[in-house]
Parts: structure tokens; C-alpha cells; sequence
């Protein structure tokens, strides 16, 4: 048996848990998040999203 789940949502949880367990403030939060949006329009955005499909591969043990 086979589940997906799909990254945003993993990463959503975690980012809920964060702040109610570790009390980060969720103005934080929102600003960390505005930041990963303005830098996934720059030239880096290529290689934060291989880096992150190559890190979901080796945790789905899909990597060759």
C-alpha cells in the first residue's frame, strides 16, 4: 500500500507544529514565508527545487 502526501502539506504541518510547540510567533512565520516566495522567483529557484525532489527521493528510497 502506497500513500502520497504532498509536500506542502507535510511542510504546513510542521510549520503549525513550530508554532504552537516551539512558540515561534507567527508574524515570523509569515515572513520567513514571504521570503521563500520572492526568492522562488530568483535565480536560485532551480536548484532549491532539485535539491528538494532529490531529498524527497532518498526519503521514498526512489532515488537511483
Amino acid at each position: 500500500m502506497t500513500v502520497t502526501l504532498p509536500l506542502v502539506l507535510i511542510l504546513g504541518v510542521g510549520t503549525l507544529a513550530v508554532v504552537k510547540f516551539l512558540g515561534v510567533r507567527p508574524w515570523v512565520v509569515i515572513v520567513i514565508g514571504l521570503f521563500g516566495f520572492y526568492l522562488a522567483h530568483t535565480f536560485l529557484a532551480p536548484a532549491i527545487d532539485g535539491t528538494a525532489k532529490s531529498g524527497v527521493q532518498i526519503v521514498n528510497g526512489t532515488h537511483h
